[in-house]
């Protein structure tokens, strides 16, 4: 578990974050820009000192102001991956790879080079890598150091879209193949959709929502970061059976519902992500019969509120419960309220037209 309650003033600005964090997996911080996302990494880093509170990471206290700790950046343990790869330009990528490792570790190191692809960069400058192979060689440099954290501070944002694909298959594979807590920053949804399974946001210094990304991503937090039009619902479900004849999996979102996907690679008790739009949810009275529709859940409406107004109709979001604390989003139109008689409480079915798998093999642990 990462701990973190620190308080720091910087250029007239009161930063206070606390915040939890799992031992394990990738926590995404998110925020507008200046919110405070690179001073919450510096501040784990070592890079800024706080002026008060206390930091720790599993069993170590790298911050105590009460007890006059501060442990020196260079003793934390802690691997950083800035935005820009920052890599020696004189030393070859197998000189870059092993600056800082105090013990060599041919195993680890064989492991790192086919975790991320760069064994056959070794005898390259960086001037001969792209983008996406220079931020390869740069986190692998991070993991070489056997760290019991990695900090990432938007490591794509440097990038450009092809460089971007590359890179994020690697990413990835860090959240289940390192057995380390990562710290991810980012401004972008489609990187915490991939990547993330705890979401932090951070609003004007401080940390306004933080948990797991399904339970973050319903929050009034991250609905201003939604167009109405094309808000979703986010799933931790488990794969309980493949259709090899129609080449779909079916996902049990929890003991009362499931879900048809397109064939996801994964073995019966595996984790996926699942995504649905509420431009893909249509409400029913009556559970609907010979329907293409795959996809239909009971469940009963949680809240009904307004939207943004169209050119000639209003839009509504309809949250919908399915139980054990897991809900639905669709978008409707007024009309369709009124001729329905839609209301709170009210026991509908819900007709998914699409979903998506936003993350396959989230982590095995069921808690994360």
């Amino acid at each position: 578990m990462i701990d973190i309650n620190v308080r720091k003033r910087l250029s007239q600005q009161d930063f206070h974050f606390s915040a939890e964090l799992p031992p394990k997996g990738i926590s995404a911080i998110f925020g507008r820009s200046g919110a405070g996302k690179t001073t919450f990494i510096n501040l784990l880093s070592g890079l800024t000192e706080p002026d008060s509170g206390n930091i720790k990471v599993q069993d170590t206290v790298l911050f105590c102001s009460d007890q006059g700790v501060n442990i020196p950046i260079e003793k934390r343990n802690i691997g950083y991956v800035f935005q820009d790869a920052r890599l020696f330009p004189h030393m070859k990528v197998r000189l870059n790879l092993c600056y800082g490792v105090t013990s060599f570790d041919q195993t680890h190191f064989d492991e790192i080079l086919a975790l991320l692809s760069i064994h056959d960069l070794l005898e390259r400058y960086p001037s001969q890598l792209s983008g996406g192979e220079k931020q390869r060689v740069a986190i692998g440099r991070a993991l070489l150091s056997k760290p019991d954290l990695l900090l990432m501070d938007e490591p794509l944002a440097s990038l450009d879209l092809p460089r971007k694909r590359e890179v994020m298959p690697y990413l990835e594979r860090l959240s289940s193949c390192i057995d380390i807590p990562i710290i991810y920053v980012t401004h972008s949804l489609n990187e915490i959709l991939r990547l993330a399974q705890h979401l932090i946001v951070i609003d004007h210094g401080e940390v306004v929502e933080s948990g797991s990304i399904e339970k973050v991503w319903r929050s009034p937090s991250m609905q201003a970061w939604q167009s109405f039009s094309d808000k979703s619902a986010l799933f931790k479900g488990r794969i309980v059976e493949q259709s090899q004849r129609y080449a779909l999996t079916k996902v049990a979102l929890n003991s009362q519902s499931y879900l048809w996907v397109q064939h996801t690679q994964g073995e019966p008790g595996e984790l996926v992500r699942l995504r649905v739009r509420a431009s893909d949810v249509s409400i029913a009275l009556e559970r609907p019969s010979k329907t293409s529709i795959r996809n239909i859940l009971a469940c009963e409406i949680k809240s009904i509120s307004m939207g943004a107004h169209g050119s000639s109709t209003q839009s509504v979001e309809v949250l919908l419960s399915l139980g054990e604390d897991s809900e639905l989003v669709a978008v409707v139109t007024q009309w369709a309220v009124e001729e329905l008689e839609l209301a709170i409480g009210q026991r509908v079915y819900a007709q998914i037209k699409g979903v998506s798998v936003a993350q396959r093999d989230i982590a095995l642990d069921p808690h994360i």
